[in-house]
């Protein structure tokens, strides 16, 4: 169990009987028994998860955390700081990738101002919870309080509250912040004690000289700030983000809902890193959506021991690699829902 603000958070284990159950079912369905591969493992979490062999999912959400980081300073973008702001207005209008593969597969994109460094105007479709604008430079000091990484958990879980009771059955995790890259790779090292040249990648497609500087600004931020690996809380408040914060509040209030995640790429792994040592019986509500080409992003779901069900070489972020893996997941779900067995269609069961 794991307390945030006065609140604590206990997440159920899956049901194994469930589980038990759905892959009784599968093997009974119309087709060679284990046919259909990872779906069927899909479909037998789903039964884990949700507690039944009629899983549905046709109420998908994708929740985008957009926040600014102060550590952009070091020159560590390709882009200025500004492009976090004028993405969020986009966002609001369609225009965005996440927004056509939104509306391709029938989700939602709930976009959320974890902290964006100037106010926004206000929009009937943005979710307001700025913790601060921006978090300071990692580089020169810690870049937020533990309160901050905490309110930021927090804001995370009222929002996916929010949006379940609203009737969304599935969940993915998205993104948004010039410098959440260089955030990511200082958590995801510090998480798994892997080398910063291993987990840092090229963000949004910067030259070889800024990569340079970005991974020498990472290793000097864990130097100073120590972040504890025994204390996720630490992690996240010292090299972490308000998106971070944001994203593993959604993770751990979509589980305790009983609710599957889709996590999406680089930021959404780091996240998933924290929220699990925060909380280990999350993991087996997460589906990875995809592998990122941020090299980052495959030391974390090895370390989360989860396989992406996509590898479409996408380093964008914004929970496009999440909204594409749904349409799969949803798949699964139909297998079990709606598929004959042998007995239901009349159909002669393999010879003994």
């Amino acid at each position: 169990m794991f307390s945030v603000t006065e609140r604590d958070i206990s997440i159920e284990p899956i049901d194994a009987e469930w589980q038990a159950y759905a892959s009784q079912r599968l093997d009974r369905l119309t087709k060679p028994q284990g046919s259909l591969g990872r779906l069927e493992l899909i479909a037998q979490q789903l039964a884990g998860i949700l507690q039944t062999l009629t899983p549905r999912l046709e109420q998908k959400a994708i929740i985008t955390m957009a926040a600014d980081h102060g550590v952009v300073a070091e020159g560590v973008s390709a882009y200025p700081q500004a492009v976090t702001a004028q993405m969020i207005k986009n966002f609001l209008r369609g225009g965005a990738a996440i927004n056509v593969l939104a509306r391709h597969v029938g989700a939602c994109v709930i976009v959320v101002d974890m902290g964006a460094a100037v106010e926004l105007p206000p929009h009937p479709a943005l979710i307001v919870r700025k913790i601060g604008l921006g978090t300071a430079n990692m580089a020169t000091g810690p870049a937020m309080t533990r309160a901050q990484a905490c309110d930021a958990i927090q804001a995370g879980m009222e929002i996916v509250e929010d949006v379940i009771q609203r009737g969304a059955q599935l969940i993915g995790t998205g993104d948004m912040g010039i410098g959440n890259t260089t955030a990511a790779s200082a958590v995801t090292a510090a998480m798994t004690g892997a080398a910063v040249e291993t987990v840092t990648g090229y963000g949004t497609g910067i030259d070889t000289a800024t990569h340079r500087r970005k991974m020498a600004v990472i290793q000097r931020t864990l130097a100073l700030n120590q972040p504890d690996l025994a204390d996720p809380l630490d992690v996240l408040a010292k090299v972490g983000g308000f998106e971070l914060g944001g994203l593993i509040g959604v993770m751990l209030g979509a589980a305790q809902a009983r609710r599957p995640v889709v996590v999406d790429g680089m930021i959404s792994g780091a996240a998933a890193l924290v929220a699990t040592a925060l909380v280990p019986t999350l993991k087996d509500y997460l589906f990875a959506s995809h592998r990122s080409q941020e090299p980052g992003h495959q030391v974390a779901l090895q370390h989360l021991g989860l396989s992406p069900l996509l590898d479409l070489q996408l380093r964008l972020g914004e929970g496009t690699g999440a909204v594409l893996a749904m349409p799969l997941i949803e798949a699964a779900a139909k297998i079990l829902c709606e598929m004959a067995t042998f007995d239901e269609a009349g159909v002669a069961k393999r010879s003994s």
